[in-house]
């Protein structure tokens, strides 16, 4: 059964073509910086390495890039469409309308398109690669995992917020968390690691960025909420902040609740403070001495080491912290910016180790170390088309 794997960020697609379920990668590879004039592709098979900078402004345009690698003489690893038995796509929010993979029909895409508020920088996305993959896979299902899913087992007292009952339901306002796909991943890879079912804190960190508390291997608490927008402070989201904020920039201000918004979610986070969205700038941009960029990075680390604290707390103990997702896989500056003074908590960062660059599962703490500090690359995409088969084996049933 060939899969492709479609994961649409906010400002990225991922993808793999993989045969299933002997998980062989036939093919796998990455737009990056969609809507900008410099985009990155990568293209990567057996035989064939293909990386080229182009301007990509929007999914639709890479999503049809993708295509014609894949069908391309040169290029591809598939003859026509019809090869493909099921594309499998990443939703963010599924909302109370959906908890496990679903086959993706019109009822489907209206329930995606209804949550588009709820996430903004992705659904719209999401929905855009589904409506494209129909049009050139025709013959594909088409199967949706969403992100929330994993954090159905975060309880009350945690995804509960302290407004009237009310609104919690009669309209399913609560926290529902995000990057689910890639955390029950990585968790997993630690558990079967680690040889234990352990307490755990994964830190996923892109231009998206989150923290999960993982208990049994269950998610117990998630530093996103009714939208991906809070928490860490992110590529262009603001994290958390003191909502009377909004208040005061329409009603002092005079924004709209409109420009607030997309202030908060298109124009903030390390882009506000640094003038620049991507890690990889903001770190050369440190190196050079420009402050604005060094109080950013220092304030990135200063918020995840706030989650850590208090997820512990809520455990009651830490095995491990994972890092995870591009920055979190590739940034040793940031985790040696979280890592420092954090020998509390039994964290020692080995410095040597935190240096290397592997594609592997890795330890980077210390041999006195008591708690675990794991480097973890994500593969959201391997886990949606598990998450695919499983679904087509268990409706086979």
């Amino acid at each position: 059964m060939k899969i492709l794997v479609l994961n649409s960020g906010s400002s990225s697609i991922k993808y793999q073509l993989i045969e299933m379920p002997s998980q062989e990668v036939i093919c796998n590879g990455m737009i990056d910086r969609i809507g900008l004039e410099s985009s990155n592709l990568t293209y990567t098979t057996n035989t064939t390495k293909v990386e080229e900078n182009i301007p990509i402004l929007t999914h639709k345009v890479g999503v049809l890039k993708i295509a014609d690698l894949l069908m391309n003489e040169n290029t591809g690893v598939i003859k026509n469409t019809e090869e493909i038995d099921a594309v499998g796509h990443r939703v963010v929010h599924g909302g109370t309308f959906f908890s496990d993979t679903v086959l993706i029909d019109e009822v489907v895409k209206e329930k995606i398109k209804e949550l588009f508020a709820l996430a903004p920088l992705h659904n719209p996305a999401n929905l855009e690669g589904i409506e494209i993959a129909e049009q050139v896979f025709k013959q594909a299902k088409q199967v949706a995992i969403f992100d929330t899913a994993f954090h159905q087992t975060i309880p009350e007292v945690a995804n509960k917020f302290s407004i009237p009952n009310t609104f919690y339901t009669e309209h399913k306002i609560r926290m529902y968390g995000f990057h689910g796909t890639s955390h029950k991943y990585v968790s997993e890879q630690a558990i079967d690691y680690l040889k234990q079912s352990s307490k755990l804190i994964s830190i996923h960190l892109g231009n998206g960025c989150s923290v999960t508390a993982i208990k049994d291997g269950k998610s117990i608490d998630h530093s996103m909420g009714f939208s991906p927008s809070n928490g860490l402070i992110m590529g262009t989201r603001s994290g958390d902040i003191d909502h009377s904020l909004i208040f005061y920039l329409i009603n002092a201000l005079g924004y709209s609740s409109t420009a607030v918004n997309d202030i908060l979610l298109k124009k903030s986070g390390m882009l506000g403070l640094t003038g620049f969205s991507d890690l990889r700038d903001i770190e050369s941009e440190a190196e050079k001495g420009n402050v604005d960029c060094q109080l950013a990075l220092a304030m990135n680390a200063y918020r995840i080491k706030k989650f850590i604290g208090s997820y512990t707390a809520v455990m009651n103990g830490l095995d491990a912290i994972i890092f995870t997702a591009g920055i979190g896989e590739n940034s040793s500056f940031i985790r040696k910016l979280v890592c420092t003074d954090m020998d509390y908590y039994g964290l020692y960062l080995d410095d040597a180790k935190n240096e290397i660059r592997s594609k592997e599962l890795r330890e980077i703490n210390s041999e006195n170390a008591t708690t675990k500090i794991l480097v973890i690359p994500t593969n959201e995409e391997m886990e949606i088309a598990i998450q695919v088969q499983h679904f087509f084996n268990n409706d086979a049933l």
